[in-house]
């Protein structure tokens, strides 16, 4: 079978507020980045691109090479990885399915549902509590709109006057920003303890 969609992972930040690297924050033994990594890669992409930034050289080695694209501007924003993710995609005409490295709900059945309900026609969002954003899957003149985003600006700028598709998934309004996230994520399951 023919792969549909491409796919890009969004794991560039510093995890300022945090402190440390989320990306190496672990689910029943799996750091989120290689997790996210494989959920994706999972959904039969024709190409899987995971844009690092920060700690590059490091979460790099646990990933195919040949996959990894680094941004060397992830201190600018958002803005500046989803056009990394542009440019590695430029030459490609299929939808892209796009998460961010900090959501430990994600699971690969709510991946399916936004694929399933992609008819080309308009992008399909995550909808979450009062909020819509990632994951998503997007057209690829949507992603090629990248270069007009500044800073922390995201997909939800490119969405401005549309009306994406959205699919209900209100676990992933939980992301990873500051310790009490994790340790909250922790409480509930969502994240291995962390070791002493």
């Amino acid at each position: 079978m023919t792969a549909r969609h491409d796919a890009v992972l969004l794991a560039a930040g510093g995890s300022r507020r945090l402190g440390h690297p989320k990306q190496m924050l672990t689910v029943g033994g799996e750091t989120l980045l290689v997790r996210a990594a494989r959920l994706l890669a999972a959904t039969g992409p024709g190409r899987l691109v995971v844009v690092l930034g920060a700690h590059a050289d490091t979460l790099a080695s646990w990933l195919d090479e040949g996959i990894v694209r680094v941004n060397p501007d992830w201190r600018d924003g958002m803005a500046s990885s989803l056009q990394v993710a542009a440019r590695a995609l430029d030459d490609r005409e299929r939808p892209v399915l796009v998460a961010v490295v900090d959501q430990p709900a994600l699971d690969a059945m709510h991946l399916a549902r936004l694929l399933a309900a992609y008819d080309g026609r308009r992008d399909v969002v995550t909808a979450y509590g009062d909020a819509r954003g990632v994951p998503a899957v997007v057209r690829a003149s949507t992603l090629r709109r990248a270069p007009s985003l500044q800073g922390d600006q995201g997909l939800r700028a490119l969405w401005a006057g549309e009306s994406p598709l959205a699919v209900r998934a209100d676990a992933l309004e939980r992301d990873i920003d500051t310790p009490g996230d994790v340790d909250i994520a922790m409480r509930d399951g969502l994240l291995d303890p962390a070791r002493g």
